[in-house]
């Protein structure tokens, strides 16, 4: 009953699911930095020519929908965002096809992934989405739902996406715990601290003024204040045990498993214990391939299916760019600027437009400016030159 409603209980005793998961600033920023650089990414389409070149083509529908406006009151990189997260969290996200009436697409407007189920046809096996909408319900053909689906080995539904946050649920279980156990531990000095003992036996209520005493001068925002004893009482400090600091270390361990379900590095969990100068100059790549390159070719397969007519699609198709991802530091990519127009695969304009500067009347030219000189012709009437 719990797993209908996105609710599964992990090992540690406690209920996961979006809310709560979300709650871990571990797994909120594995979340936001799959989906913030899915939203970044332009996903631009690109027609074919016959000489197998290929050209931006900016006024096709998939472009202004998930560049420009989806709808009046979205933006198509927000879409992408919350698409995204909507799949990482509850492992799939949707969106519906607003049509005019040539059937063509206008508007893409987010559902909610609690309020979709997918029923599929016995006969055909194609799926069929059905939305409950405030006290009703109605049915959308699969060629109406932008549907992205989260990259999960263990599911075993092809059409069903199931979110890797509830996959580790036993990871996260033990990070909510450890979290919970931390705020108890400090929260007014939950854990004591020392210990007061007397010479003599005390009354019930001899001792609960005293205690209530101590609480008052020494607990919470007054801690670590001067402490006054009274009826020969001493004081004995407590340590924490090994126990205790382990703890730690096994928040440290759970870190890096949620690093590992979301498959990205751990420092962009603000982990940065392991970070040095060396894996630092690679991490973008890696959280290219590794992290996003699944997300990105889910979503332009997905659109390809849906927002491109099947007639189409030998000469048109989208795909990410992802140069904002890899671009490096001034001097590097001053570098590989220099190295790309010497060798002929670059113009100044180019180059320019690389560094958002407007181009030169001059700078159309793939001639290398590093060995060629500008051409001189011999004056009239002189024989010599």
């Amino acid at each position: 009953m719990l797993e209908i409603f996105g609710v599964t209980s992990s090992a540690a005793g406690v209920a996961v699911n979006a809310t709560s998961a979300l709650q871990v600033p571990a797994v909120a920023a594995g979340v936001k930095a799959i989906s913030e650089a899915t939203s970044i990414l332009p996903l631009h389409s690109y027609r074919r020519n016959n000489d197998g070149s290929r050209e931006r083509d900016a006024d096709h529908v998939a472009y202004r929908l998930l560049n420009a406006d989806a709808n009046p009151w979205t933006r198509g990189p927000q879409l992408r965002e919350l698409l995204t997260s909507d799949a990482l969290c509850h492992g799939n996200g949707f969106a519906e096809i607003v049509r005019d009436g040539d059937k063509q697409p206008r508007e893409l407007h987010r559902i909610s992934p609690t309020a979709v189920s997918i029923e599929i046809d016995t006969i055909t096996g194609e799926p069929r989405y059905r939305l409950n909408m405030g006290s009703g319900q109605r049915f959308l053909d699969f060629r109406e739902i932008l549907h992205l689906r989260a990259p999960s080995p263990l599911c075993t539904d092809a059409v069903s996406g199931k979110s890797p946050i509830l996959q580790a649920r036993d990871a996260i279980g033990l990070l909510i715990t450890l979290q919970q156990h931390a705020c108890r531990l400090f929260a007014n000095g939950g854990r004591p601290s020392g210990i007061l003992s007397f010479p003599g036996k005390l009354g019930a209520e001899v001792a609960k003024r005293v205690k209530l005493s101590w609480q008052a001068a020494n607990s919470g925002s007054k801690s670590g204040g001067t402490a006054v004893l009274e009826e020969g009482a001493k004081w004995q400090g407590l340590q924490f045990s090994s126990v205790d600091a382990q703890f730690m270390e096994i928040w440290a361990l759970s870190i890096t498993e949620v690093a590992r379900v979301l498959r990205v590095p751990p420092v962009l969990l603000m982990d940065y214990s392991r970070q040095t100068w060396a894996n630092a100059e690679t991490g973008g790549q890696q959280f290219l391939t590794y992290s996003l390159a699944p997300w990105l070719s889910r979503w332009e397969a997905e659109v390809t299916l849906k927002l491109i007519a099947p007639e189409d699609r030998d000469t048109l198709f989208v795909e990410h760019l992802t140069d904002a991802l890899l671009r490096a530091d001034f001097a590097t990519r001053a570098t590989a600027y220099g190295q790309y127009r010497s060798m002929g695969a670059m113009t100044a304009n180019e180059v320019r437009a690389g560094l958002n500067l407007p181009p030169r009347p001059d700078g159309n030219s793939l001639a290398n400016p590093y060995t060629s000189s500008p051409s001189s012709k011999p004056k009239e009437g002189n024989a010599d030159e």
